[in-house]
C-alpha cells in the first residue's frame, strides 16, 4: 500500500506541473535576471510573471509590491527588522504567545540583545486571540505588531484584518505570518490595511527554500540581506530562477484549486475527524468553528502523542505532533500550553494536515487503523491504568 501524508502543515509535496515550469531555468534559460542581453530578459520575463501569480493569489492592488525571498523565516524577520529600523522612536514589537518559532525566536533575541519590549498576547481555550489584550498593548512606542493568519498547528484563523486597522490606528505597521493560510483561505489584501506579509512556496505544493514578503506600497523597508540592486534594492543576491518560477506556478495552482480546499478537502477533514473521536477519551483542539480546512488537531488522553505517531509511522501513515520546526523537542506544545490543554492531554496531541493530494481512501484507512493503535497505547499507558482505576482523574471533556 502507498504511504498516507497527513503532515502538509510541515511541507507538501512538490505538485508536478511545478517541477515542469522549473525545469527549463536549470539548463535552457539559465540567465541571469539582471543581464542586459537576451539570456537575462528571457528570465527577467518569467520572474514577473511568477510575481503577477503572487499578486493575484494574494488580491495585491500593485505591482512591485512582492519581493522573493528564501522562505517564509527569512520573510518574517525582514518584516520585524524592517519596522524596528524604520522607526527609530518606536521600541516595541506585538505578537502572540502561540506564533511560528521563525516570530517567537526573534522577539526572544530582541528582547535580550536589544532591550526591545515584546508584548505576547494570549489566547483562550480554542486558540483564539484576546482581542483587548491586543488593544491594550497598542501605544505610541509599537513598532510593529505580527500576528500570523492561521494557527500551523490548530488551523485556528486570527481577524488579521481588523487587528490591522487596530494598529493603524495607533500607527504601527501590522505584518502577518500567512504561511500556512496562503491557498487554503481567500486573501484579497486590497481590501485591508495589513502592511507586510509573508508566504513560503513549499506550504502550497512549491519549491523549498523560496518565499516572498508582501510590502504594501508606501510602506517603508529597510532590507534585511544588502547586496546588489535585485528586487528594486529591497533582497540582495542573484535571484532564485527556477525556485520563483515554481513559486508562481504552485501560487496559480493554489487559486485554481482554493475552492476545493473549501470542499472537499475540508470534508475529509470532518470525515477524518468524526472517525477518530469515535476512539473515545480525545477532543479536537483550537477553533473548530474558524479555522483552515485541511488542519485537525486532536489530543488523546493519557497516551504519549510521539508515540502514536510513532505506531501511525509503523503504518505508513505520516503525521506529526506540531510544528516541524520544533521537532525533537520533548516540551510539549508551545501552542497548546498557551491554549490551556489539560495536562494529561497535553502530550497526547497529534496535527493531522491534509492537502487536495489526500483522497477518501487515505481517510478510510487511517480510520480503519488508528483505533487499534490507541488501544494498544492505553494498554502499557501507566496514565491510563491510573484513570481506570480511578474514574475521578478522568480529563474532563475539553470546551
Amino acid at each position: 500500500m502507498r504511504p498516507i501524508y497527513l503532515d502538509n502543515n510541515a511541507t507538501t509535496r512538490t505538485d508536478p506541473k511545478v517541477l515542469t515550469a522549473m525545469l527549463p531555468y536549470f539548463t535552457q534559460q539559465f540567465g541571469n535576471a539582471s543581464s542586459t542581453h537576451a539570456f537575462g530578459t528571457d528570465v527577467s520575463g518569467a520572474l514577473k510573471q511568477a510575481r503577477q501569480h503572487l499578486q493575484a493569489l494574494l488580491g495585491s492592488a500593485f505591482d512591485h509590491e512582492i519581493i522573493f525571498t528564501s522562505g517564509g523565516t527569512e520573510s518574517d524577520n525582514a518584516a520585524i527588522l524592517s519596522a524596528l529600523e524604520s522607526q527609530a522612536d518606536r521600541d516595541e514589537i506585538i505578537t502572540t504567545a502561540v506564533e511560528h518559532p521563525a516570530i517567537l525566536t526573534l522577539a526572544g533575541h530582541l528582547e535580550k540583545s536589544r532591550g526591545i519590549k515584546v508584548h505576547y498576547i494570549g489566547v483562550d481555550g480554542r486558540g483564539r486571540l484576546d482581542i483587548e489584550a491586543f488593544q491594550r498593548a497598542l501605544g505610541p512606542r509599537t513598532a510593529i505588531a505580527s500576528v500570523m493568519w492561521a494557527n500551523n498547528e490548530t488551523g485556528t484563523l486570527f481577524p488579521v484584518e481588523h487587528l490591522a486597522e487596530l494598529t493603524h490606528d495607533a500607527g504601527a505597521i501590522f505584518h502577518t505570518d500567512a504561511v500556512q493560510a496562503a491557498g487554503k483561505v481567500p486573501i484579497d489584501l486590497k481590501s485591508t490595511k495589513i502592511d507586510m506579509l509573508s508566504l513560503s512556496g513549499h506550504k502550497l505544493h512549491g519549491p523549498k527554500g523560496i518565499g516572498a514578503l508582501y510590502i504594501r506600497k508606501g510602506v517603508k523597508f529597510k532590507p534585511l540581506i544588502r547586496g546588489g540592486h535585485q528586487e528594486r534594492g529591497r533582497r540582495g543576491g542573484t535571484e532564485n530562477v527556477p525556485a520563483i518560477v515554481g513559486f508562481g506556478k504552485a501560487a496559480e495552482l493554489a487559486a485554481d484549486h482554493l475552492q476545493e480546499e473549501h470542499t472537499r478537502v475540508a470534508a475529509l477533514r470532518d470525515r477524518l475527524e468524526r472517525g477518530l473521536l469515535q476512539i473515545g477519551h480525545c477532543f479536537v483542539t483550537g477553533d473548530d468553528q474558524n479555522r483552515m480546512p485541511n488542519t485537525s488537531n486532536i489530543a488523546f488522553e493519557h497516551i504519549d502523542g510521539e508515540a502514536i505517531l510513532h505506531r501511525m509511522n509503523r503504518e505508513g501513515i505520516a503525521a506529526s505532533s506540531g510544528s516541524a520546526c520544533t521537532s525533537g523537542s520533548t516540551e510539549p506544545s508551545h501552542v497548546l500550553r498557551a491554549m490551556g490543554i489539560p495536562p494529561k492531554a497535553l502530550h497526547g496531541a497529534i496535527r493531522l494536515s491534509l492537502s487536495r493530494e489526500n483522497t477518501a481512501d487515505d481517510v478510510e484507512r487511517v480510520l480503519a487503523i488508528m483505533p487499534g493503535i490507541i488501544a494498544k497505547l492505553r494498554e502499557t499507558s501507566p496514565m491510563w491504568q491510573e484513570r481506570q482505576a480511578d474514574p475521578e482523574l478522568r480529563v474532563p471533556n475539553y470546551v
